[in-house]
């Protein structure tokens, strides 16, 4: 998994790249808490991204509560029909914001 941070005018975009699974989650949740508190949105860009398990799924919902607490927004862009399969069927889709 690669991911890359961009952070502009308090919005930040991470691309996340490969397999996002409990083997590589805690260097994503690592480096999205990292300078969470000084951002308002932040959007998730997966449109790289092939598989994502319930470790990768447990830090979007970590990320969106902590984001909802402070009247931030979360999204999730780009993402494949296989990604899109696995929010749906685990009821992600109903709680997050895909564009």
């Amino acid at each position: 998994m690669n991911v890359t941070k961009t952070i502009s005018d308090g919005k930040e975009l991470v691309k996340v790249e490969g397999r996002l699974d409990s083997v590589n989650a805690s260097q994503l949740e690592a480096s999205v808490k990292e300078g969470l508190d000084e951002i308002s949105e932040l959007e998730f860009d997966f449109s790289k991204l092939d598989y994502i398990s319930s470790a990768g799924l447990r830090i979007l919902l970590s990320t969106l509560k902590s984001l909802n607490a402070k009247g931030g927004s979360m999204y999730l862009s780009g993402c494949n029909d296989t990604i899109l399969e696995i929010l749906e069927v685990t009821g992600f889709k109903d709680i997050l914001n895909i564009r």
